[in-house]
C-alpha cells in the first residue's frame, strides 16, 4: 500500500513539474511573440505596394505620373520627357532606420536621399539631401569615377561602398540606412552586410563635404530634420518594402 501511495505521489509531482515546464515554455513563447510584434509595430510602412499615400512630388502636393505601382506591387519610375520628378516622404524624420529594396535598370542611376529640405530656391532634392547611390555598377560610367564613391551603396561622392556587396542590374538589393544625430553616426548595410559608417554632423562630416563636389553648396546637408527622397535620374528604377523606424 505504501508503495502504491509513493508511486501516485511521484506521478502527481512529476505531472505538476511537467505542467510547470509547459506553462513556463508557453509564457516564454508568448513573450517572444509579443516582443516581435512590438518591434514590428515600431516600423512605419512608407510604401507597402498598395498606394503612394505617404509620398508626393518634391515641391508639389501630388505624385508625379512617372511613378506608378507595377503588377508585383513595386514602386516603378519610368522617365518622361522632363526630368526633376523626384518624390519625397510626406513626413519628416531626424533620427531613424530606413529599410527598402531597390532594383535598377541596365545602365541605370537613381538615389536615396535624407534630410531633404523643400524650398523654391532649391529646385532639386539633391541640393539639400545627402544621398546613398543606386546604380548599375557594371554599365554606368559613374562606377568608374571619384574613387568608387559614385558606386551603388556609397555615400555619394564621399565614401565608397565595396561593390561585391551589391547585386547587379535587374536584381533586388536590400538597403538599410541608419541616421542618428544623438550618437553622430550613420550606417549603410547592403544585402545584410554593413558596408560603411560615417559621422552625420560636426567637424568630421564638414570635412567630408568640403572634400566633395558639394563644397560651398548653400543648403547641402544643413538640415538634420527633413524628408526621405527618391531620385529621378532619367533611368528606370524600382523600389519596394519601404519602411522606417524612428530612433
Amino acid at each position: 500500500m505504501k508503495k502504491v501511495i509513493f508511486v501516485v505521489c511521484s506521478l502527481l509531482i512529476l505531472g505538476a513539474c511537467k505542467k510547470g515546464e509547459t506553462t513556463t515554455a508557453t509564457n516564454e513563447t508568448e513573450e517572444n511573440t509579443n516582443e516581435i510584434v512590438q518591434k514590428e509595430a515600431e516600423w512605419i510602412a512608407l510604401f507597402d505596394g498598395s498606394s503612394f499615400d505617404n509620398w508626393r512630388g518634391y515641391l508639389t502636393d501630388s505624385i508625379h505620373k512617372e511613378w506608378t505601382i507595377d503588377a508585383d506591387g513595386a514602386m516603378a519610375f519610368t522617365p518622361g520627357d522632363k526630368g526633376g520628378k523626384n518624390i519625397i516622404s510626406k513626413q519628416k524624420f531626424t533620427n531613424f532606420i530606413l529599410s527598402l529594396e531597390w532594383k535598377i535598370s541596365e545602365g541605370g542611376n537613381s538615389g536615396i536621399f535624407w534630410g531633404v529640405h523643400e524650398d523654391e530656391k532649391f529646385p532639386e532634392a539633391y541640393q539639400t539631401g545627402a544621398e546613398i547611390q543606386v546604380l548599375d555598377n557594371a554599365l554606368h560610367a559613374d562606377a568608374k569615377v571619384a574613387n568608387g564613391t559614385h558606386k551603388a551603396g556609397s555615400l555619394y561622392d564621399m565614401i565608397a561602398c565595396p561593390d561585391e556587396h551589391v547585386k547587379p542590374a535587374g536584381e533586388w538589393n536590400l538597403c538599410v540606412l541608419e541616421i542618428n544625430h544623438e550618437t553622430n553616426e550613420g550606417k549603410v548595410s547592403m544585402n545584410g552586410t554593413e558596408v560603411i559608417t560615417f559621422p552625420v554632423h560636426g567637424e568630421a562630416w564638414d570635412k567630408m563635404v568640403e572634400n566633395s563636389k558639394f563644397k560651398g553648396w548653400e543648403g547641402f546637408a544643413k538640415y538634420r530634420t527633413g524628408h526621405i527622397g527618391l531620385q529621378d535620374h532619367s533611368d528606370k528604377v524600382w523600389y519596394k518594402n519601404i519602411k522606417i523606424k524612428e530612433l
